[in-house]
């Protein structure tokens, strides 16, 4: 699944507005949703917000100490997944960008934004409300700690490239390739709480994205996982694929929680 860094060639970022904050969004299906914080509040250490929308469908995870960079959403279509939040101070202006690099827009709520990426991945341009303070890394009951701190937008090979080109010049990112060619990091600036990693599939299908958690243990975080209810799906070279009690897949990754760096 997703772990490091990315395949295609370094782009130029595009001059636009600065993104200030990130949220990520845990999508599940309305009628997980419960079963989805119950889990993922426990995993990062957050507390439940009071629920808002018409459905009660948008809870925040809020941590103990820092800014709030998880929310959590009851889709009525679908098995869910994740999609990411770009925070600036000027939404109008993330929209005109994202529309000149190809994206489209899928509704216009005034304050904010909902639009799909070319390759398909939808995403939301809000209002910065002066978040600044990364929360701290999780520490497990045996010491191990974790973090969730990537978003991997999963994409088929026709479209790899061109997300990559958009995800840099919509965030001004840094744009990295990796060691391995099916991989393309979109790293942030120090202190925001979020990355984009971009992987490359075998074959073709919809775009898809899934949540990331750096670990200092992968073994002991999966246990712990396991514990709270997730099952294994598989392992890879540095990665192990999970699969939440809502049935929305995730990874662990051997990468340091402090730093996202591999050891």
């Amino acid at each position: 699944m997703s772990r490091g860094g990315g395949g295609a060639e370094t782009v130029a970022p595009v001059t636009g507005p600065v993104v200030r904050w990130t949220h990520v969004f845990v999508d599940r299906p309305a009628a997980d949703l419960g079963t989805a914080l119950g889990f993922w509040t426990a995993v990062t250490g957050t507390e439940p917000s009071e629920p808002r929308g018409e459905r009660g469908e948008f809870v925040t995870l809020l941590p103990g100490e820092g800014d709030a960079c998880v929310k959590a959403q009851g889709v009525q279509d679908g098995p869910g997944g994740a999609h990411l939040c770009l925070s600036v101070e000027e939404v109008p202006e993330l929209v005109d960008l994202a529309l000149r690099l190809g994206a489209a827009l899928v509704a216009d709520h005034g304050r904010w934004a909902v639009l799909r990426s070319p390759g398909g991945q939808l995403f939301c341009a809000v209002p910065w409300d002066g978040q600044s303070v990364r929360p701290p890394v999780v520490e497990g009951p045996a010491g191990a700690t974790s973090r969730l701190d990537q978003v991997s937008i999963d994409l088929a090979p026709g479209v790899f490239d061109a997300e990559a080109v958009f995800w840099s010049g919509l965030t001004g990112w840094e744009s990295l390739p990796g060691a391995l060619p099916e991989f393309h990091l979109i790293r942030p600036p120090a202190g925001l709480p979020l990355r984009i990693l971009l992987q490359r599939l075998g074959t073709d299908r919809p775009t898809s994205a899934h949540l990331d958690l750096a670990c200092s243990d992968v073994e002991a975080v999966r246990a712990r996982h396991e514990a709270l209810g997730a099952t294994m799906v598989g392992r890879g070279a540095r990665w192990t694929v999970m699969r939440d009690p809502a049935g929305g897949v995730y990874c662990l990754t051997g990468r340091d929680p402090a730093t996202g760096s591999l050891p």
